[in-house]
């Protein structure tokens, strides 16, 4: 899932879709964000949903990482969907010259600083999802919905 700017001006932001008020969570939930929605509204966001853009449907089944793999509480393992969503969303990133992200914290796709640690139990563990790796490898600037103001 992508949703392209209205206005294409310079300060692009990449968002998770999800922050933007989109229902692509893993349980068909959005989770907006008023600092989000103010970029939405102004035109300067950029919507990415990597795992809807890796192939996988809403809702899904949770996942976590575990050993750096995005397993499915099933016990299913999704890194290659989760690894081509982050290529392709990195791939907008970049079409649309985003400096800085603001992602939804402890995703599996998106967390940045702390994730679920695959074992479905609830607990956090410093680390980033693969997509928020992914950016940070790629020089972009991450952060989480919670280290904006109005969190």
């Amino acid at each position: 899932m992508t949703v392209k700017p209205q206005n294409s001006a310079a300060g692009l932001v990449l968002v998770s879709a999800c922050l933007a008020g989109r229902a692509c969570r893993y349980n068909a939930t959005a989770a907006p964000h008023p600092a989000v929605l103010a970029l939405v509204g102004q035109g300067r966001a950029v919507l990415v949903c990597p795992e809807a853009l890796g192939g996988l449907p809403v809702p899904r089944e949770p996942m976590e990482l575990r050993k750096g793999r995005a397993i499915g509480a099933s016990g299913a393992d999704h890194t290659e969907a989760f690894l081509a969503g982050a290529r392709r969303a990195l791939g907008i990133c970049r079409k649309h010259g985003c400096a800085r992200a603001i992602l939804k914290s402890r995703s599996p796709s998106c967390g940045c600083g702390q994730v679920y640690d695959g074992s479905f139990s609830g607990r956090l563990v410093p680390g980033n999802g693969l997509f928020a790796a992914l950016l940070k490898e790629n020089g972009v600037a991450v952060c989480s919905e919670q280290e904006l103001p109005g969190q």
